[in-house]
């Protein structure tokens, strides 16, 4: 199983401009920070740190572009600040709710799952791209009440919901602007499932 321990941050804004911020402090790449963008015309974009890191992820969900870039992040307590090429991002969340402890995998996949969909119009567990089972193991939600983008110096626009879904992969973020703590398990390729 490849486990990833980090979090996710997503919001739209009134561009049309959809931006998921992946924040990994454990993972079997390494600590890293990489950031899927979905454009108003629906080109899907991975800015990725390294070629590894691109192979990886790019083989997990869908993209039209993928650049390899340079990723310079500023952590706050409850924020983000990305610089990655001509994209910049700042995120912040508040506190949020929690689930401090581990489940297991079945409840991920049935009743949170269920959850997930009924609440926030996504997804705990599903098949990446390359036929890989995922499960999404959430400790905290926080909503994001501050936002702000820009790319080459054009600013996105305003905090807005994901209303046209991103398609990244199996699980679309929520449709409000959030921040989740979160665990992701991925199963190796030994383990497919045909």
């Amino acid at each position: 199983m490849d486990i990833f321990d980090g979090r996710i941050s997503s919001c739209g804004f009134s561009s049309g401009n959809r931006i998921v911020v992946g924040d990994w402090k454990k993972s079997p790449l390494g600590p890293f920070t990489n950031v899927m963008w979905a454009k108003p015309d629906g080109t899907r974009v991975l800015l990725s740190p390294s070629e590894e890191h691109a192979d990886y992820v790019s083989a997990l969900y869908n993209f039209e572009e993928v650049h390899i870039v340079p990723i310079d992040v500023n952590r706050q307590r409850r924020g983000i600040d990305i610089v990655a090429d001509s994209l910049n991002v700042s995120f912040e969340w508040k506190r949020g709710i929690g689930i401090p402890f581990s489940r297991p995998k079945w409840i991920i996949s049935t009743i949170e799952q269920w959850v997930a969909g009924a609440v926030f119009g996504t997804k705990t567990h599903g098949l990446t791209c390359n036929g890989l089972r995922e499960w999404y193991c959430i400790y905290n939600l926080s909503s994001i009440n501050h936002a702000e983008a820009s790319y080459e110096g054009e600013d996105l626009g305003v905090v807005s919901k994901f209303e046209v879904d991103a398609c990244f992969g199996f699980s679309e973020p929520p449709k409000k602007p959030s921040s989740v703590r979160l665990r992701s398990m991925i199963e190796s390729g030994s383990n497919r499932r045909v």
